[in-house]
């Protein structure tokens, strides 16, 4: 009897013969028959040998880390229109991506598309409510480009899910480089998978060369930025499109802001802008500078590269930089600068 119950048990395909052994080893066992109130518990405890609590849980967590893992596929087609010298990308579907939001399990996706290196062309879809297996069809055609340049090109999928209260979460990305790609016979099916997003590092920020002078008759400030460089790589789409912004403070309320142009494709940008800010008070005891060097994103919200901040109770060079301007005023005094995390 315990035979054919084991053999009810492990074998999914044995549902009847399951039922009427748990009604007769509940009978057997005076037992309640009632098939809802049945425990395994018995059965369980004398198999201890056979499955062991810490081997499912060791199954179970490695199914879990793996579904974790797992970001979904992306499908779309490529194909050159040679008449109209139009390269045509049609972004089909998704499948498989994991919910993002905790509540409701679901997603609210959708996805831009870059064309590298030169990031000009950039378009996204629209976004589909939840779900996680998107159906978008949307096709993005790009005029001007020479079939010969299509070699040279890059594709950079980014899949989102859109937040309405904070800022939209990334799923994941697609890099396709088009590289021995062949479009010259009519249109190619492709699908890939979506790999998590490759973040910037802690480390490695970069470095801002500032030059600062203090004018104590006319009560001004003059910030130059000069360069940028060792600036990291924004995500796998490539180089970063560097710009820096500045914000004035006094008493830590912030009371003008300026910002230089935006320089492309460089990790070593060389900016050469000069601002003059007016200090309302005496001296710089309550004023601190503050730099933000960010990624130019056309159509998405731009991402904070590095900070800095120089001022009285700045720390390190920060600190040493605004002591000696206070120091030698009317003295124009550049240093380079680290930058600290966004």
């Amino acid at each position: 009897f315990l035979k054919r119950y084991l053999q009810a048990v492990m074998g999914s395909d044995h549902k009847n013969e399951l039922i009427e052994c748990s009604r007769k080893w509940c009978e057997k066992q005076m037992l309640s028959p009632d098939l809802e109130n049945v425990s395994l518990k018995h059965f369980s405890e004398s198999k201890k040998d056979s499955v062991s609590p810490d081997s499912l849980k060791s199954i179970t967590s490695l199914s879990s880390e793996e579904k974790q893992d797992k970001l979904g596929t992306i499908f779309f087609s490529l194909e050159y229109n040679f008449e109209k010298k139009a390269f045509v990308v049609n972004i089909k579907e998704a499948r498989g991506l994991p919910a993002m939001d905790e509540q409701s399990m679901t997603s609210d996706p959708y996805i831009k598309m870059t064309i590298l290196p030169e990031k000009k062309h950039k378009v996204k879809t629209r976004v589909l409510r939840k779900t996680l297996d998107p159906a978008f069809d949307e096709t993005f055609t790009f005029y001007g480009i020479p079939y010969s340049q299509i070699q040279d090109l890059a594709l950079h999928f980014m899949i989102l899910s859109f937040d309405r209260f904070s800022r939209d979460d990334v799923i994941g990305e697609v890099l396709i480089p088009l590289a021995g790609i062949e479009l010259s016979e009519g249109r190619m099916l492709m699908d890939r998978e979506i790999i998590k997003r490759n973040v910037r590092k802690s480390s490695g920020r970069g470095e801002l060369l500032i030059s600062l002078c203090y004018q104590s008759t006319t009560n001004t400030l003059t910030v130059v930025v000069l360069k940028a460089r060792h600036l990291p790589k924004s995500d796998v789409s490539g180089l970063s499109d560097p710009y820096v912004k500045v914000n004035l403070y006094h008493a830590k309320k912030r009371i003008s802001k300026k910002k230089t142009h935006v320089k492309k494709c460089t990790p070593n940008a060389v900016f050469n802008e000069l601002f003059v800010f007016d200090i309302p008070c005496e001296g710089l005891d309550d004023i601190s500078i503050e730099f933000l060097v960010l990624d130019s994103d056309r159509g998405s919200r731009n991402e904070v590269i590095g900070r800095l901040t120089l001022g009285s109770s700045a720390e390190g060079t920060g600190g040493e930089h605004w002591k000696e301007i206070c120091e030698y005023p009317r003295r124009q005094i550049a240093k380079w600068h680290m930058l600290c995390d966004g």
